[in-house]
């Protein structure tokens, strides 16, 4: 198979799809892989590392885009990437669609099969893809926080952990998946005063033998949440449904309660955001305001940190890009039902039901 790598162009996005040790060993099971120049020159990866893999450097986007049967990448692709995109081409990379009607239209009318990361499934129903990036935006956001509560940033002022007779900051983690356990770690690091609210009762009593000596673990109502929220100083949004639009958990009345300078970090952002006041933001510009609350609200959050996430997301995807390759897309569907729960469009229809739900468009199963 003709694999595919372009370089990302969304805002501030400087992770890639292949790292050359991926290439290499794609290379080593018969396949080409063509890598965009400078494609990997945002975590310090050369086309030079990628030559002695055995990759194919081209010099522009179109020319991965109409050459490769397999295009592999790390953000949604961009209006001008889908329509460079063909019938007969597989697209294996993260999408969110729930919160993206337009690339969503643009995929089906491309004719392609676009299969999304963070709806691939393992046996055990966990998302094997979505982890790793879940994982670095769950310890980021606490370092975010933490950040926009310094005064010079807008924030109350506050000091996550306090010091010897000073109060810690309250932090509250709305929900707790692979995002809000990794918020919460860190939290707990930098000695804050930590609430977390889940509503899987197995996934409480986890969290309760792991950390309960060290933050609250509650079950998750409306009333409870809003008691927290509005007495936080940071809020933490980490509320996971897999392809559907994010529950909006904090509404605008609860803002006008909460402390001028308090602090909302939304995780879910890329499926819509779990905080009704949230937008979609970059990290040239990651906060705005809304009623004295500042809103980080960055949709690619793990890309500050491209290197570490790159080679998180390269040892993830790695075992399903060589099924892909090795089977070809329609076997490797076939024979995997994890990979078969990744397809989002296929032949001009959305193929996943809950993408469907939040976009408004008729389901077609696959």
């Amino acid at each position: 198979m003709l694999i595919g790598v372009p370089k990302e162009i969304k805002t501030h996005e400087y992770r890639v799809g292949l790292t050359p040790a991926n290439v290499f060993e794609l290379t080593n099971h018969g396949h080409k892989v063509l890598v965009e120049t400078n494609a990997g020159s945002g975590v310090d990866l050369t086309d030079a590392q990628y030559v002695e893999a055995g990759a194919e450097i081209v010099g522009t986007p179109k020319q991965v885009f109409e050459r490769a049967e397999m295009i592999v990448k790390v953000k949604e692709p961009q209006l001008p990437e889908c329509a460079m995109l063909k019938a007969g081409q597989t697209l294996f990379t993260y999408l969110h669609l729930a919160a993206d009607i337009p690339q969503a239209e643009a995929l089906c009318k491309s004719g392609c099969l676009a299969i999304a990361y963070e709806t691939v499934t393992s046996p055990d129903g966990r998302l094997p893809l979505l982890q790793p990036m879940s994982e670095v935006a769950g310890r980021m956001s606490i370092q975010a926080g933490a950040h926009a509560l310094e005064k010079a940033s807008g924030g109350r002022g506050i000091l996550l952990g306090g010091v010897p007779g000073v109060a810690p900051a309250k932090v509250v983690i709305l929900g707790g998946g692979v995002a809000g356990e990794h918020a919460l770690q860190m939290a707990i690091g930098a000695h804050a005063n930590v609430t977390v609210f889940e509503r899987n009762l197995t996934r409480i009593a986890e969290l309760d033998r792991m950390y309960g000596n060290a933050a609250t673990i509650a079950y998750s109502t409306s009333a409870a949440i809003r008691q927290a929220v509005v007495e936080a100083d940071l809020v933490i949004g980490a509320v996971l449904i897999p392809g559907a639009a994010a529950p909006k958990l904090v509404t605008r009345d609860m803002l006008k309660e909460m402390n001028p300078g308090s602090v909302l970090v939304d995780i879910a952002i890329d499926q819509g955001g779990c905080f009704e006041t949230s937008k979609p933001t970059t990290h040239s510009n990651p906060t705005y305001v809304v009623d004295g609350v500042i809103h980080y609200c960055v949709a690619n959050m793990p890309g500050a940190v491209a290197r570490t996430s790159t080679f998180a997301l390269n040892n993830a995807t790695l075992p399903f890009v060589l099924k892909l390759a090795d089977l070809g897309p329609k076997a490797a569907i076939e024979a995997d039902a994890g990979l078969r729960n990744g397809v989002n469009v296929a032949e001009g229809k959305i193929r996943h039901r809950a993408v469907a739900e939040a976009v408004g468009m008729p389901y077609v199963a696959y």
